[in-house]
C-alpha cells in the first residue's frame, strides 16, 4: 500500500518539472522567429526611409545580412541598419544580376570611386563670366556658350578659355550649365574651381541662400568631389546713428552746466528754481532713447556720512521716479547716491552748499 501512494506522486512532479523544459523548447524559436521578422521589418522601412529599396534584408538572430543595390553608397546602408534598435552586426553584400552569388560590399573605409569630370574653372565678375575648361567637341563648346548668353546679363562679357579634348574633355555641357546658374545671382567676384578631386568654392556672395543654392549646385554637378565652400557673406552693415543721438553726449553736458538739478536742504524734493530743468532733462533724454544715463545724488557737508549717502540715493531715486513719470523709459536709467564726497562748490557758504545739494545726469560709458 506506501508503494501505490508513493508513484503516483513521484509521477507528478517528473510531469511538473517536464512542463516548464516542453514550453520553453516551444517558445524560443517562436520568439527568435518574432525577433528577426521584426528586425527585417523595421530595418526594411529605415533603408526606405533613407530611399534606398532593397529585397535582400535578412536576420540570423540579431545580425544582419544586407544586400547593398547597385550604385548606393555601402557606408550610407551600414549607417543606416546599425541604427536600428536591437541590430548587434551588419554584413553587407554587393547586389548582382539574377542568379549570381552576392560578393561582400566594400567597407565605408573603401575609396570611393573618383568621378570622370575633368579640371575646370569658372569665375564671375560685374564685368564678365569666364570658363575655363576642356570640352570633348565643338557642340559642347557651343552649348556652353549658349548657357553663358542666356545668364550674362546686359554688363558682362564672355572671357572663353575652354578648350576641345576629345579624350578627357567634358562629355556634355550639364556640369558646367548648372554652376553657371549659380555664379549668376548677385554680383561682385565669385569662382567655381576643380581640380579632380576638391571643388572649390571662392568669393562674394550676396546672402546665405546664394551660398546655399551655389554649393548644392556643386555637389550635384560634381557627384563623391569634396566640396570646400570658401564663399564669403558681406559684413552685416552698421546701423545708422541718428543725428540727435550722435550729438546727444554734448548736448547732455551742456544742458548740466546750464540748468543745474537742485534739491531742498535735508530731503529729496526739487526746490522751485529746478524744477523746470527736470522737464527739460526729460526732453533731452527722450530726443535719442537707445542711450543710457546715470542720475547721481549729491548732498553738502551740513550732515554725517551716515546719514549723507542715503539722503544722496533718495535724491537720485527720486529725479529718476521724476523723469520715467514724463516719458523716460526706466530701464535707460541707473540711480546711483555719492553722499557728500564729490562737492563742486565749498560747503562754507550758503550758496555754495545749495549748489552741492544736486543731481547730475551723464551718458553711462560703454552705450
Amino acid at each position: 500500500m506506501p508503494g501505490l501512494v508513493r508513484r503516483p506522486l513521484v509521477i507528478w512532479l517528473l510531469a511538473a518539472l517536464a512542463v516548464p523544459v516542453l514550453l520553453t523548447a516551444v517558445l524560443i524559436p517562436a520568439r527568435a522567429g518574432t525577433t528577426e521578422d521584426d528586425l527585417r521589418e523595421r530595418t526594411t522601412a529605415a533603408l526606405k526611409a533613407r530611399g534606398i529599396e532593397t529585397g535582400g534584408v535578412d536576420f540570423d538572430g540579431r545580425n544582419a545580412r544586407i544586400t547593398v543595390p547597385s550604385g548606393v553608397d555601402p557606408a550610407v546602408v551600414r549607417e543606416v541598419v546599425s541604427g536600428v534598435d536591437g541590430v548587434r552586426s551588419v554584413e553587407l553584400v554587393n547586389g548582382q544580376a539574377a542568379g549570381a552569388t552576392p560578393t561582400p560590399a566594400p567597407t565605408s573605409s573603401s575609396t570611393p570611386p573618383q568621378s570622370d569630370v575633368p579640371a575646370f574653372e569658372l569665375g564671375r565678375t560685374d564685368r564678365s563670366i569666364r570658363v575655363q575648361a576642356p570640352v570633348r567637341s565643338q557642340a559642347v563648346k557651343d552649348a556652353i556658350a549658349a548657357e553663358v548668353d542666356q545668364v550674362l546679363g546686359e554688363d558682362r562679357e564672355y572671357d572663353d578659355r575652354t578648350t576641345i579634348d576629345a579624350a578627357t574633355g567634358l562629355a556634355d555641357a550639364s556640369t558646367v550649365s548648372a554652376l553657371l546658374r549659380a555664379l549668376a545671382i548677385g554680383s561682385g567676384d565669385a569662382s567655381v574651381r576643380y581640380d579632380g578631386d576638391t571643388v572649390t568654392l571662392s568669393g562674394q556672395v550676396p546672402d546665405q541662400a546664394t551660398k546655399a543654392t551655389i554649393g548644392r549646385a556643386a555637389a550635384t554637378a560634381v557627384p563623391g568631389a569634396v566640396i570646400a565652400d570658401e564663399l564669403a557673406l558681406p559684413a552685416p552693415p552698421k546701423s545708422a546713428v541718428s543725428e540727435p543721438c550722435r550729438t546727444f553726449p554734448s548736448r547732455l553736458a551742456e544742458f548740466s552746466r546750464q540748468h543745474p538739478i537742485n534739491f531742498l536742504s535735508g530731503t529729496s524734493i526739487v526746490n522751485n528754481a529746478s524744477k523746470p530743468s527736470v522737464v527739460k532733462a526729460a526732453a533731452v533724454l527722450k530726443s535719442c532713447t537707445t542711450v543710457r544715463v546715470e542720475v547721481a545724488g549729491h548732498t553738502d557737508d551740513l550732515g554725517s556720512p551716515a546719514t549723507s549717502l542715503p539722503l544722496s540715493e533718495r535724491r537720485a531715486a527720486a529725479l529718476k521716479a521724476e523723469l520715467v513719470r514724463l516719458g523716460v523709459g526706466a530701464d535707460r536709467i541707473l540711480a546711483h547716491g555719492y553722499g557728500e564726497a564729490f562737492p563742486i562748490a565749498s560747503n562754507a557758504t550758503g550758496a555754495g552748499r545749495v549748489a552741492n545739494r544736486r543731481a547730475e545726469i551723464r551718458v553711462v560709458q560703454g552705450n
